[in-house]
């Protein structure tokens, strides 16, 4: 199963850019998508030319229009779809999970797009208290032993390696020692393999997003944001790893790039 995670900075940008024909030519098996910033029949339109027609689409739109949504395209069939992780962030279009079943197996897809954030305000508080509620809701993974993954932008570098520029972002959003006691805590309390850091290995990079500002993207100053989190059962079939970072500034069709990991799931693969 290869599952690719990209926020697509607007879906209907996307197609314009040729983001939808990366994605066809991907190859994916499941695709978690975050910043839609579309309504139902729009996330729709924007797919109706590609074989993406064709698939399951679950879909969690903002009640803003034109902001955040997630959404999970499959080939496969999906069992049950679930959005929010707490009363206070229904209708934002952050959270969503798929029960995807491939060959018989059933994989909890979640595609996530976390606040942005802004250190010292509310708005950081609240992106606090959704990452906090996103790991009470992995803990509960952890005790059913799922198999299960956490996909998406999760606006937090995890460490000095998912940051070039780490020393001018000390004490800003993003990068702040709070927002990384989250994912320390997913990993040790519930179990959660960043599977492309252990794929790849150590840093610096690989990096995710580039600000399409200035010369961030010609010399690798970025931030790694986006993230496959799985289970520990799902994380032991994780085969492959990789960045769909585009070839030249002139090809990138959002400021983030793709996350792609292989899984060995369905019958046979283990």
């Amino acid at each position: 199963m290869l599952l690719v995670s990209a926020n697509v900075n607007g879906i209907r940008a996307a197609l314009r850019r040729g983001g939808i024909d990366w994605l066809v030519a991907s190859g994916a098996d499941v695709i978690a998508l975050q910043e839609v910033r579309a309504d139902d029949a729009q996330l729709r339109d924007a797919l109706s030319d590609s074989v993406f027609a064709g698939w399951e689409v679950a879909h969690s739109p903002s009640s803003v229009k034109g902001h955040a949504g997630v959404a999970v395209l499959t080939r496969h069939a999906v069992k049950d779809v679930r959005t929010g992780v707490g009363d206070e962030f229904d209708g934002q279009g952050r959270w969503l999970e798929a029960d995807v079943v491939v060959d018989g197996e059933v994989v909890t897809v979640a595609s996530a797009y976390v606040h942005t954030g802004q250190a010292g305000t509310p708005r950081q508080e609240e992106k606090e208290r959704f990452l906090a509620a996103v790991g009470d809701r992995v803990g509960e993974w952890a005790a059913d032993g799922r198999l299960g993954v956490v996909t998406g932008d999760l606006n937090v570098a995890h460490t000095q390696d998912d940051l070039k520029n780490w020393k001018g972002n000390r004490g800003k959003a993003g990068f702040l020692p709070a927002e990384q006691a989250h994912l320390d805590r997913w990993g040790a309390e519930h179990g959660l393999v960043d599977v492309t850091r252990r794929l790849h290995g150590p840093g610096p990079g690989p990096y995710t997003w580039w600000s399409w500002r200035g010369q961030a993207f010609d010399n690798d100053s970025g931030w790694r944001i986006d993230y496959q989190l799985a289970t520990a059962p799902l994380a032991a079939r994780a085969v492959r790893a990789s960045i769909g970072r585009a070839d030249s500034y002139a090809e990138r069709w959002s400021d983030h790039a793709p996350v792609l990991v292989e899984y060995a799931v369905g019958a046979g693969a283990v």
